[in-house]
């Protein structure tokens, strides 16, 4: 399991840790038109997943507004999907005031889906119900290329591992 902390204080996650080269696990999330959205509707894309714990945070907005100008750069086939536990009336507000255009902001509330099934549900501490920062990168094939669960929830993600796999994930 991977090992995350909050300022410190380790944070113990539920579902299993995924890892590259696995299939990516299918999920269900509400998008901001509350419409069910399904990772296997993506396939043939590259899809770049950003687990966040709230987009009205610092360092979650500033992680999906650089994700979001930064897969701008990456053409059509890949898309940017943030997943929070915010509900899609925040984060269509979010997606709004900060123009992030490119991000499908997909909301875990209904059925925890997502934090259980890519094993980032936060089970105890302060945080406990939103989900841990992570980034997955989903290639076109539907297998995991890059795996990062953040190790300290307030530290930004490795932006460069997670658009390189994405660059390269493009030309596989």
């Amino acid at each position: 399991m991977a090992e995350v902390k909050f300022k410190g204080t380790p944070v113990a996650l539920g579902g299993p840790e995924v890892k590259p080269g696995q299939a990516a696990p299918d999920f269900a999330a509400v998008d901001t038109s509350l419409q069910t959205v399904r990772l296997r509707d993506a396939k043939g894309k590259v899809v770049i997943l950003s687990s966040v714990p709230s987009l009205d945070t610092p360092v979650c907005d500033t992680e999906t507004r650089r994700f979001n100008e930064e897969v701008g750069k990456l053409g059509a086939g890949v898309e940017l999907w943030t997943v929070s536990m915010d509900l899609p009336f925040a984060q269509k507000r979010w997606c709004s005031t900060a123009g992030a255009s490119r991000v499908k902001a997909l909301s875990d509330f209904r059925d925890r889906a997502f934090g259980q099934t890519y094993g980032v549900a936060i089970k105890d501490g302060p945080l406990a119900g939103v989900n841990a920062r992570a980034v997955f990168v989903v290639g076109k094939d539907g297998a995991v290329k890059h795996v990062e669960y953040v190790k300290e929830i307030t530290s930004e993600p490795n932006y460069e591992a997670a658009l390189g796999a994405a660059k390269q994930a493009v030309g596989a």
